[in-house]
């Protein structure tokens, strides 16, 4: 199993939302199955195969989010500094080529959220990103091909 390095608030998220599906979405769905096996006939009832695939996917999702809890390891984010990036630094990054300025977060894949400005860690940029310093210049292979990028500032 592979350590993924997350936030204390996300981990906290992780640990509400398993909480949430144990006891809201799973007692709702054994309810919708109580209710289709009383209305008789399982072999042709659609709403009875409809609540058993519901309640194999919560089960399945309910696993895997136990997996990534078990796997997470809280960051201590007294020991992150601001000279290299690494994760959870807030990172700008000019492109050279078009000068477009953005400003990123680097967080883990389970934490990320572009609308928020969280990238993870194992995308191309911050792969790309990781242990540079203010002023280098980084080359990111992306489909449409390499775009440059220079590291303006990082902070915290």
């Amino acid at each position: 199993m592979a350590v993924s390095y997350v936030t204390e608030e996300g981990y906290n998220k992780m640990r509400e939302e398993l909480k949430h599906l144990e006891t809201v979405e799973r007692p709702a769905i054994s309810k919708q199955i109580a209710e289709a096996r009383d209305k008789g006939d399982l072999s042709e009832n659609a709403e009875y195969d409809a609540a058993k695939e519901a309640q194999g996917l919560l089960e399945m999702k309910i696993s895997l989010l136990k997996e990534k809890i078990l796997s997470a390891k809280i960051i201590d984010d007294s020991r992150l500094n601001t000279e290299v990036i690494q994760i959870l630094n807030k990172v700008k990054i000019k492109n050279t080529k078009n000068g477009a300025v953005m400003t990123y977060t680097l967080v883990s894949e389970h934490e990320a959220n572009l609308k928020e400005g969280k990238l993870a860690v194992n995308t191309p940029i911050a792969q790309a990103l990781l242990g540079k310093k203010v002023g280098d210049i980084v080359e990111v292979t992306v489909p449409v091909g390499k775009i440059p990028f220079e590291v303006i500032e990082i902070s915290f």
